[in-house]
């Protein structure tokens, strides 16, 4: 691969700036002639009012930027390779698109700051190396360079892997923040728009799993539509919204793809799943409420779903020395379970870190986490006895 070092005015840069949030391929740049969004880029994520601000005080304090990236798509047209966060920030406070405080503290515009800082913004060389290469060439540096920085999540590499118009229709439709859908998506799925956490989301769905993302991809890179992704991505919450009626915070980013395969085809009484998750949502010796959804799904079988509050070590210990000192009296295991079988382990008094403290009565049966429910039993029954 190629490189030429040039310098650029930001006012060259930011020419013929065009910011559109809602464009799939993004922003323009010295008169159209430069990409500053191509397709495998992420999205811009400098819109907080700290980095974007930051980004416009350096070149006041006239602090070097560091080095740019260009790639060199044909003789006329170029497009950022590295350094997207930065000149969309340059244009954006061009346009006036945020604000940044002067030295009296007062938030000012660019169209609202004197001539002489104007000067200073628009004068302002940037060091930019002009790429050329190969596709492939050119995405693996991508990848290199992107090391420094905000680091590209998997789903950004992904992206840049395999651009194409499937990467770019699925980003216009899960990664836009202005889709109307995302409100309804954001009770289910966790994450950030702009980060491709969505758009992630509905892959590995369809994909049947995160790890699967890759092949899919590939797979499609050329395709024309997103309608599969689309689709699985809508049935998939569509069932879940229509099973569980009442949206609880912690629905947010549980596995619902895996839960749709798992039991989409079962039949459930919406009435009485609800009237059961309210009874489990209240349930003092629930510690992880996100498993209620999957307990229920189940048929309320894996308590370990809902890591149902456990036995305190003064309990445990009280019911340990107790129930030892009795099996000695009677010559039986301290394991109850042990005592009444046929096993080697019969008699076998058990150290107390090779035990496990159990509900006598099971919690799912309403059984309470006190002393007087409170019994030890050797790791290997414990681990068998299943419903506790």
């Amino acid at each position: 691969m190629k490189s030429i070092l040039r310098q650029y005015r930001i006012e060259e840069i930011c020419e013929g700036f065009v910011y559109n949030e809602l464009e799939a391929k993004g922003l323009f740049g010295l008169s159209g002639r430069l990409t500053i969004q191509p397709e495998y880029q992420r999205s811009y994520i400098y819109a907080d009012g700290k980095r974007d601000v930051a980004v416009i005080n350096s070149i006041l304090s006239h602090y070097p930027l560091g080095l740019i990236y260009f790639n060199k798509v044909d003789e006329n047209n170029l497009e950022v390779l590295d350094g997207q966060q930065r000149i969309t920030s340059f244009g954006r406070f061009i346009k006036d698109k945020f604000a940044i405080k002067d030295r009296n503290g007062l938030e000012q515009n660019f169209s609202s700051l004197p001539q002489d800082m104007k000067d200073i913004i628009l004068n302002t060389e940037i060091l930019v190396y002009e790429c050329e290469g190969t596709e492939t060439e050119i995405k693996q540096w991508f990848k290199t360079i992107n090391l420094q920085g905000i680091p590209l999540n998997n789903q950004e590499l992904l992206n840049a892997i395999y651009s194409g118009p499937f990467v770019t229709l699925g980003k216009a439709e899960f990664s836009n923040s202005q889709n109307s859908n995302i409100q309804k998506w954001s009770a289910y799925v966790k994450g950030s728009v702009i980060r491709q956490d969505y758009w992630e989301r509905a892959l590995e769905w369809v994909a049947k799993g995160k790890n699967n993302i890759d092949n899919y991809m590939s797979r499609h890179r050329r395709d024309a539509n997103i309608n599969e992704v689309r689709s699985y991505f809508e049935s998939v919450l569509d069932w879940a919204s229509a099973t569980f009626v009442e949206v609880e915070k912690e629905m947010c980013g549980l596995e619902w793809g895996r839960l749709y395969e798992s039991y989409h085809q079962n039949r459930y009484n919406v009435a009485e799943l609800s009237t059961k998750i309210h009874e489990l949502y209240s349930d003092g010796y629930v510690k992880n409420r996100k498993g209620i959804w999957e307990f229920v799904l189940g048929g309320e079988i894996d308590t370990k779903l809902l890591e149902v509050r456990v036995f305190d070590e003064p309990t445990k210990k009280a019911t340990y020395a107790k129930s030892t000192e009795d099996a000695k009296k009677r010559s039986q295991s301290n394991c109850s379970l042990c005592a009444v079988g046929l096993g080697p382990n019969k008699l076998k008094i058990w150290k107390y870190d090779e035990m496990e403290a159990d509900h006598i009565l099971a919690w799912s049966k309403k059984g309470a986490t006190t002393s007087s429910n409170c019994q030890m039993l050797c790791i290997t029954h414990n681990k068998s006895k299943g419903n506790s």
